[in-house]
């Protein structure tokens, strides 16, 4: 079917393919505006066509309705016909053609859009234009314009329930179960757009109904291992990573649970980590995570899951800790431990996620809710700040002071002394906080910084394990780390890493290829990464270092260092020449700093104090045979009286009750673990140490 000239640039302009419809007389009129533009959440405001002259339009109207009804496919998805249908008056006939290609949901959302004059619906158009990509986020704002639409949310929560209807009837064998065939792809956008419209809105009514919704559609009727809708389920997952709640975590863990098909697991377990990261943004629902304690009757026996540190599943018989589950409960029943198990290990899960939005919210410039936490005992072993009155904070541990402000203690605001004190407390009481809260880093701005002005290369030019360098940043929510041809998301030599920040900034790291690396010759994936420059953007323009917020500019450089201190190449004693060197025992960086006041609490307090001094790189150990150096930063090892490199792949234990105050990346108890085996190295029987010692 061929459209006459006027029909096929209504056709150009309605999909977005005009080049510059302005100077075409005919199509101008179509491109005027709404008169008065409709603003979004973000203040920007979207435009879209408007009628002038219906009657001179009519007939081409009516023939490109007839073009879009008999062949939609070059627009992409069909909701040109909308605006065209608005012109034409043609509902009627548009709504039967949805009906019969496109199904009961995409009818319901029709029928909701029927209600909107045209000009909403072309702006409808225009939104859908901007995300032609299942898994592209929204521009900003749309949602929240779409969700205040007359009738739409409405919709949402109609059509969720007929989702669920609809999977429900397929375990009831009403419907006859077909694999991956449960719903369209059109439907499966919709549904996306409802739950993410809810999600956003963070409706009461949707987590019970989403939880149902999962359940129908990660396993099949049958024992086969197939879904009814997959696509559905992670088009649900990008909506819950995209606005995350906890009870949408939930859900989404549940229907994890009890999938068979093999890979889905894997695929949320790299969704869940972007997921958990992104509801440290939403502090204001993240705080509703239930706080997970438990005490259950099993027969004669108690079922108790506690929170109070390390998240754990006891066995109790009267006032007596069982050291297993009892025998009898095993036998007796067998599915309520393993209930009870799962329930452990999501509990577990909950609190993780928590500790990562407390720690993510103790920069914010603007205090989250924390009072919904209270009685939560997570609480009870961090330090909170009060404002006793205007202007003067004082800090508290435990959530002690009630009716005024309180905000998380972060060092960054404190003095010297002040830190030095709950780093005593902290050690004192053997107090394991839910994140490094009193040895947290602090960085402030350099003056090498404030000469480079809108860059920090203080993390620059580090060779780093690229696959874990990319974990490590996607587990602290950043995104973009993507390097090499075989990289699953797509990559090329260079990326820059992406997170955003509180107060709307985002923080961008440069990353690119090792010229070494074998991927260059395109003969295997990528292992070595080299960093480069870290950027502050508000939107698109470069924030000056000076002018970003303390506690932000620390946080995010705290990031980087702990990218560094834990997949850096100069950890590896095959390591690469110059760098490994500089990096094995140069300057200590803030966190290597932190250890170092950590171990001179530590180290009075051990058997070996009277063999150990502290410098102000390395930690000294006067053994029999030769006194050993231990850099406070990489935890490798120099010899006196020569400085030979003493290789040591793994040390013993310490003291096992030796009480750590932190150990985010493992190098405390490393450190230790050498030192407790060198100073006594007469006792050391590994021939590989013995002959480095003796050499």
């Amino acid at each position: 079917m061929h459209l006459s000239p006027l029909a096929q640039r209504l056709l150009d302009l309605i999909t977005g393919t005009a080049k510059d419809p302005t100077d075409r007389p005919e199509v101008s009129q179509l491109s005027t505006g709404l008169g008065a533009p409709v603003r979004t959440g973000d203040g920007s405001s979207i435009s879209a066509p408007n009628v002038v002259d219906e009657q001179r339009l009519a007939v081409p109207v009516r023939e490109l309705v007839r073009f879009l009804l008999a062949d939609w496919r070059p627009v992409g998805e069909p909701f040109a016909v909308l605006v065209a249908a608005g012109l034409a008056r043609r509902h009627a006939e548009v709504r039967a053609w949805f009906a019969e290609k496109r199904g009961p949901i995409t009818v319901a959302e029709m029928e909701v859009l029927f209600g909107w004059d045209v000009e909403r619906r072309a702006l409808f158009v225009e939104m859908m234009r901007e995300q032609p990509n299942p898994g592209v986020p929204p521009l900003p704002g749309v949602l929240e314009w779409l969700g205040g639409q007359s009738g739409y949310l409405d919709f949402a929560r109609t059509v969720l329930e007929a989702a669920e209807a609809r999977a429900a009837a397929i375990h009831a064998g009403e419907i006859p179960y077909r694999a991956e065939k449960a719903f369209e792809d059109g439907e499966k956008w919709i549904i996306g757009r409802a739950v993410q419209v809810a999600l956003l809105r963070d409706e009461p009514w949707l987590p019970e109904l989403l939880d149902r919704l999962l359940r129908g559609i990660v396993v099949a009727p049958t024992q086969a291992k197939t879904l009814p809708s997959q696509a559905l389920l992670f088009e649900i997952a990008r909506a819950v990573q995209d606005h995350p709640t906890p009870e949408a975590i939930s859900a989404l863990r549940a229907a994890r649970q009890t999938t068979r098909h093999a890979g889905v697991p894997k695929q949320l377990d790299r969704m869940f980590k972007r997921i958990e990261a992104a509801l440290a943004n939403r502090l204001e629902v993240a705080f509703r995570i239930p706080d997970g304690r438990l005490r259950q009757a099993v027969g004669e026996h108690t079922a108790v899951i506690s929170t109070d540190g390390k998240v754990e599943l006891s066995w109790w018989h009267g006032d007596k800790k069982l050291k297993a589950v009892p025998a009898a409960v095993k036998r007796e029943h067998p599915e309520e431990v393993k209930r009870l198990r799962e329930l452990a290990k999501q509990t577990a899960q909950q609190q993780a996620t928590l500790i990562r939005a407390l720690e993510a919210g103790c920069a914010g410039e603007t205090a989250p809710p924390y009072r919904q936490l209270e009685g939560h005992p997570v609480t009870d072993r961090l330090i909170w700040e009060f404002e006793v009155s205007p202007g003067v904070w004082r800090a508290e541990l435990g959530l002690t002071v009630p009716d005024v402000p309180v905000r998380l203690w972060h060092p960054a605001r404190a003095s010297l002394e002040e830190v030095r004190a709950w780093r005593e407390v902290v050690q004192g009481k053997e107090l394991r906080q839910p994140y490094k809260q009193a040895f947290r880093e602090v960085y402030l701005l350099t003056p090498a910084e404030e000469e480079t002005r809108d860059h920090s290369r203080r993390f620059s030019n580090h060779l780093l394990r690229y696959g874990q360098a990319k974990t490590l940043l996607t587990n602290r929510g950043w995104t973009g780390m993507t390097l090499g041809h075989w990289d699953w998301e797509g990559g090329s030599d260079e990326c820059v890493a992406v997170k955003k920040l509180p107060g709307g900034l985002t923080v961008t790291w440069d990353f690119h290829l090792d010229e070494g690396s074998a991927e260059r010759d395109n003969v295997g994936p990528v292992s070595i990464c080299v960093s480069g420059d870290i950027r502050f953007l508000s939107g698109a323009s470069p924030v000056p270092l000076a002018e970003v917020p303390p506690l932000v500019l620390s946080e995010a450089l705290r990031d980087a260092d702990l990218a560094v201190g834990v997949t850096s190449t100069g950890l590896d004693p095959n390591g690469h020449g110059d760098y490994w060197q500089s990096y094995s025992f140069g300057a200590l960086a803030e966190s290597a700093q932190v250890r170092r006041d950590a171990l001179s609490r530590l180290i009075g307090r051990t058997t070996i104090a009277d063999r150990c001094t502290m410098t102000d790189r390395f930690l000294v150990i006067r053994g029999d045979l030769r006194t050993y150096k231990i850099h406070l930063g990489s935890a490798n090892i120099l010899m006196e009286p020569n400085d030979a490199y003493l290789c040591i792949v793994s040390g013993r234990d310490p003291h096992s009750r030796l009480f750590l105050p932190f150990e985010e990346d493992g190098r405390l108890a490393l450190i230790l673990s050498k030192a407790f085996l060198l100073a006594n190295d007469t006792a050391i029987t590994d021939a590989s140490i013995t002959r480095q010692i003796r050499a």
